[in-house]
């Protein structure tokens, strides 16, 4: 499998990262060892979590997530090295958003004591915290890179200004900078990554982690094409916004592809992903082995020109002249 370099943080990632938000939802623990022994058989390297994953259903208390991965570490056939874990503070769980100094410290902990493991490989903030300076959060992440504790840092949800401005107060602060980004982006959200940030990340180097609605929270897979498909589903309300015109037209864009490839629209999404400016990894998440393998595939399918510009122009947004 071809690994790609993550920026500048010195790690290695396959083509396509599993997300761990199903785990412990829509994924019990059975599932996920399930999911993730053959995500690594496949020879795929990196999970992606965080701890308030997934504190959104009935009964759980956030960090579910985690102790899954975990457990699953403890009883893998794999060596810790061989795996990359991703995950992030500064979600709500219980005292709001976050990136405190004395948060992230204390954060980190039950992070490390979730996942059964002495170190996180990548350690991200998951939201912007307006009230928190760069330099407070910068320094609590120094103090774990230096205990040990984290291998690299990156962010989520940042625009290209806040990205910037994070950069510029490490640079005068002697502190280190985020090295990856994690933000939202499919063929059908675009307008958030490409340009100004996709551009900045390009320019600096950063490794680019799409997030786990790669594939729109399943709507990019060609499974929902009316209301009535989303119906009594987990992601119901998700997955009915995508529903419009410009939804539509790129799942017509997605049939042509997989008529012409063979491939299946999710895979298409992902491999679209793949051949995108600044791109490093899609994440994608699975519920079933049958899903996982449709994600293993897309790593190795590469699409024409032709079809990149056909899903391109089927993903633009157009406004009324």
């Amino acid at each position: 499998m071809e690994m790609r370099r993550l920026g500048k943080t010195g790690l290695s990632v396959a083509p396509i990262v599993i997300g761990g938000n199903v785990f412990g939802w829509t994924a019990d623990e059975k599932t996920s060892f399930a999911i993730l022994d053959t995500f690594f058989d496949a020879g795929l390297n990196t999970i992606d979590t965080a701890d308030v994953y997934s504190a959104w259903v009935p009964g759980n208390k956030g960090g579910d997530s985690e102790e899954i991965i975990g457990r699953w570490l403890k009883q893998a056939r794999i060596a810790r090295d061989k795996a990359v874990i991703v995950t992030k503070v500064g979600s709500d769980m219980g005292q709001g958003k976050t990136l405190k100094e004395s948060y992230i410290l204390a954060a980190v902990e039950a992070s490390l004591r979730r996942l059964q493991t002495d170190y996180i490989d990548l350690y991200l903030s998951h939201w912007p915290d307006a009230d928190t300076p760069h330099e407070e959060t910068l320094g609590a992440f120094a103090k774990l890179k230096q205990q040990g504790k984290i291998r690299a840092i990156g962010c989520s949800n940042y625009d290209a200004d806040l990205l910037q401005a994070s950069f510029d107060a490490a640079e005068k602060a002697g502190l280190p900078r985020y090295e990856v980004l994690q933000p939202e982006y499919n063929l059908y959200q675009r307008a958030s990554f490409e340009g100004p940030l996709a551009d900045l990340c390009v320019r600096q180097n950063i490794g680019v982690i799409t997030y786990f609605f790669g594939l729109a929270a399943g709507f990019l897979t060609g499974k929902y094409r009316s209301k009535a498909d989303t119906q009594g589903r987990a992601r119901e309300g998700r997955v009915s916004q995508y529903l419009d015109e410009r939804g539509l037209r790129i799942l017509a864009a997605l049939d042509k592809v997989s008529a012409e490839t063979g491939a299946k629209p999710a895979e298409i999404s992902l491999a679209w992903l793949l051949r995108k400016k600044g791109v490093t990894a899609p994440i994608a998440s699975a519920t079933s082995l049958s899903q996982l393998e449709s994600l293993v595939k897309s790593a190795t399918l590469s699409l024409s020109n032709d079809a990149m510009a056909l899903l391109d122009e089927a993903g633009t947004e157009r406004t009324e002249s």
